[in-house]
């Protein structure tokens, strides 16, 4: 038993030997490389991303469990931790200014006590040159240890002094690394950390100011385990319970959704490399059944044939998924690089899990391909196979291609993890594929057309040859344009999005709009603010008042957030909502349901709310919401409903009451307005005046949204790179199907006197007609879900890139002809009577 099968397996390893030497297994095995290479890259950077979650979960928090709350946490949470013997530890984070001599910043301040970090440890340097050390300590009183980035931009050095709020604090280290802080997508102030001992002195905390309480945990796991079930239900409003398994939440979300949209463009690169396979397989068919004829005649039995082949297509998945592997795993540093950073501020080594993936996606791939071709075999005889009656009776399409189709479908819907983003996937393909054949289709009668009035010529003949191919092969050429224009399409895209999104809202905006917004404005300051705005001439704004209020209650019936299973709408319901007044409603608001109060509407309890959040909430004209303000009950009932011109950027709010509905409640204020060019340090002698203003610079904002943007996207191109190299690969798989079919036509072409000029004028003619069909889809696509994008996603104007068309079908009708032709011009020089005798 065991001396045949060794027999088989040397006959397997040196038939797949022959047939990569021979040529009939590279685009095939590269293919299969590509698509491997593409999910495991994709497979280790997400596993390491939820590798660092699950592993640092007690870094992320700062503790084995966290209590946070939008309000001070309740003594009661404190004092059953201690009681119970954990550690327990208090945070306070907010943005605020801070101000070091002429200058000024808007930080992320973190307020620790003594005992902070209760898990992990901060690594802190004396310098930015500093490699740093490790400690597991808190700042002490008067000290502040800051980011190197807020170093950078107030141009602080250890020993340096910087006010924050009416305190004085002096910079004793360099926060290197803090594991609690997330990536760069989390972090868009750099970081200041102190002593919450500081905090009162400060008198940063006002009212209206947004802060977040966290009470963090430490200790033996059943008793943190005990605390959580004992206290969950002690839980109110704005308060919850953060543990090792639901750790930063908001990075569990923004991976999966990177992981979604990386895995499906993944699946791409899969789709296209099985395509190739397809195509390259019949190649590969042909030239083993030579050796299986072969054995046929000296006896081997029908079971020997296809243990062979079997043995063969383990071999050719094992060594293409060991090649993909190695390749996936230096592509998996550079998406690390690119994006790794955005989640976490480092990222632990990847499991061996992708590698497991990648091997049975080869597998799988693998079989599906070569699966129809053993299936058919199985009862051929001797006979059958050297008379070639395989491929006179090939099986049916459907057959051929139901293993491979079957395989894709799973992949996108283990990839999608969403049952509606699969199918959607999918829809969208096959779209795409009817498309493109009927842009294929328009093309060849239209060029057929323009022919036909042309004077027949040589040149004018040729190309009606290269026309005619394109339609002989219709099918297999609406499979190369569908590979190279979804490759095209996400690129241009991306390009779209970064480039000229971008630029068109910036544009759309008025050379004037606000881009400062002053907040935590008290009642006491209203006076000064406007002082400085009349001496800096700051024109067209206004200071709003606001009162933080949280829905408790519609029509009477108590809001619970569970009512609602979308994700935004439960933090709508959950979050305070920053109530204004105002008597006239402002002019970037337009009315679209209802009537606007008069001046009889004084101090009547009436509502006007955004038309967005109306309709996330489930709220209509005439209901009645009742809000907890300071602990008061307020009813209101609704009596109109605006459409807000958020871009504006303009202060605006959600919900607005007439003047007098409010007056009882505490409020502080906020203000945007344009701040001239050259008026930074009035700003900041402004600040230093008033420290508890937070002034948020909106074009600083925008520039650090910009570069995440920017990274974000190279991430998502360099994923589409393994797509447009595969789809170079359904351009070979289809030069290497059709190889035989093309010399034949050659000879022909040669034989009835055609050069060999006009032979590639044929051939390049075919291929030209594939690349302006690609990228004129592409163009197309692109164009049309960028729009869709800027006017239904975003609400800002859309312009037609023109140029970026143009140099998308420039490069696509030059580049893939060119590939197409270095691939056939082996045989062109061939003389007419050798390619005779060849076929």
């Amino acid at each position: 038993m065991l001396k045949p099968m060794m027999l088989n397996c040397k006959l397997a390893w040196l038939q797949t030997h022959n047939l990569w030497r021979a040529g009939a297994l590279r685009v095939l095995v590269s293919a299969l490389v590509l698509a491997v290479a593409a999910i495991t890259a994709v497979g280790f950077f997400t596993e390491r991303v939820e590798i660092a979650l699950s592993q640092q979960g007690a870094l992320l928090l700062g503790g084995d469990l966290a209590v946070l709350a939008d309000h001070e946490v309740p003594r009661a949470f404190v004092d059953n931790a201690r009681k119970q013997g954990l550690a327990a530890v208090k945070t306070y984070e907010f943005p605020s200014m801070v101000v070091s001599g002429d200058s000024s910043q808007l930080v992320e301040i973190k307020a620790v006590e003594d005992n902070f970090p209760l898990r992990g440890n901060l690594t802190l340097a004396d310098s930015l040159l500093d490699a740093g050390k490790l400690v597991k300590a808190a700042p002490n009183k008067g000290e502040a240890w800051i980011e190197p980035r807020l170093a950078n931009l107030l141009n602080l050095r250890v020993g340096d002094k910087l006010a924050v709020g009416e305190r004085d604090l002096v910079v004793t280290a360099i926060l290197l690394r803090e594991p609690s802080r997330g990536g760069d997508m989390f972090s868009f102030a750099p970081r200041l950390m102190m002593n919450a001992g500081d905090l009162a002195a400060t008198k940063l905390i006002q009212y209206g100011s947004r802060v977040k309480y966290q009470l963090l945990l430490a200790g033996d796991a059943r008793i943190v385990q005990r605390f959580h079930v004992q206290m969950k239900p002690e839980l109110g409003r704005g308060e919850r319970i953060e543990d090792l398994r639901n750790a930063r939440p908001e990075i569990k979300l923004a991976l999966d959704k990177a992981e979604q949209f990386l895995g499906l463009s993944a699946m791409v690169s899969v789709i296209l490399a099985m395509v190739a396979m397809l195509l390259s397989s019949m190649p590969y068919i042909k030239q083993s059944l030579d050796m299986f004829a072969l054995m046929r005649c000296f006896g081997a039995q029908q079971k020997t044939v296809l243990q062979v082949l079997t043995l063969q297509t383990l071999l050719i998945a094992f060594f293409s998924a060991l090649l993909g592997i190695v390749i996936g795993y230096f592509a998996q540093s550079g998406l690390a690089h690119l994006a790794g950073s955005l989640f976490l501020d480092t990222l632990p080594p990847a499991s061996p899990l992708p590698l497991a993936v990648g091997l049975l996606a080869s597998l799988a791939m693998m079989t599906a391909v070569v699966l129809p071709h053993a299936w058919q075999m199985r009862k051929l005889t001797a006979m059958n196979i050297l008379r070639r009656e395989t491929l006179a009776q090939p099986i049916s399409a459907q057959s051929k291609f139901l293993p491979a189709t079957l395989v894709m479908a799973a992949m996108v819907f283990w990839q999608a993890r969403d049952v509606k983003i699969a199918l959607a996937t999918i829809f969208a393909m096959l779209a795409l594929c009817l498309i493109v054949f009927l842009f294929a289709y328009g093309l060849i009668y239209l060029a057929r057309l323009l022919i036909s009035l042309k004077p027949h010529n040589k040149t004018v003949s040729t190309i009606s040859v290269g026309v005619q191919g394109l339609k002989t092969r219709l099918a297999l050429s609406t499979v190369q344009m569908v590979g190279f224009s979804m490759g095209l399409m996400v690129l241009m895209l991306l390009a779209l999005i970064r480039g000229d999104l971008l630029h068109n809202w910036q544009a759309s905006l008025p050379a004037d709009a606000p881009n400062r917004f002053v907040i935590n404005i008290q009642p006491v300051q209203i006076d000064g603010i406007n002082q400085f705005f009349t001496q800096q001439h700051i024109k067209d704004t206004t200071i709003f008042p606001m009162v933080k209020g949280r829905l408790v209650s519609k029509n009477d019936v108590v809001v619970k957030t569970a009512q609602w299973k979308d994700e935004r709408a439960r933090r709508l319901a959950e979050r305070e909502f920053n109530l204004s007044w105002t008597a006239a409603m402002q002019s970037d608001n337009k009315l679209v349901a209802g009537r606007w109060w008069t001046a009889a509407g004084h101090g009547k309890p009436y509502l006007s709310l955004e038309q967005d959040l109306a309709k996330t909430l489930d709220i209509k004209l005439g209901d009645k919401l009742t809000f907890d303000v300071a602990g008061n009950p307020l009813t209101l009932t609704v009596t109109s409903l605006r459409k807000v011109d958020w871009d504006s950027m303009r202060a605006n709010f959600f919900a607005v009451t007439p003047p007098g509905v409010l007056d009882n409640f505490s409020a502080s204020y906020i203000s945007s307005f344009y701040l001239p060019v050259g008026a930074d340090l009035a700003l900041n002698q402004l600040v230093k005046q008033y420290p508890n203003l937070t002034v948020i610079d909106v074009a600083a904002l925008m520039q650090q949204v910009r570069g995440i943007m920017q990274r974000m996207s190279t991430a998502i191109e360099y994923v589409f790179v393994f797509s447009l190299i595969t789809g170079v690969a359904v351009l070979y798989a289809a030069l290497v199907a059709t190889r035989d079919e093309r010399v034949a036509e050659a000879t022909l072409m040669r034989v009835f006197g055609a050069s060999r000029r006009q032979v590639s004028i044929a051939y390049f003619t075919e291929f030209a007609c594939i690349g302006l069909i690609a990228a004129l889809v592409a163009a197309i696509a692109a164009n049309i879900l960028g729009f869709y994008i800027s006017v239904q996603v975003l609400d800002i104007p859309f312009q037609f890139n023109l140029r970026l068309v143009a140099i998308a079908m420039f490069i696509a009708t030059g580049a893939i002809p060119i590939a197409a032709w270095l691939g056939l011009r082996g045989f062109l020089n061939i003389p007419p009577r050798q390619l005779l005798n060849s076929i």
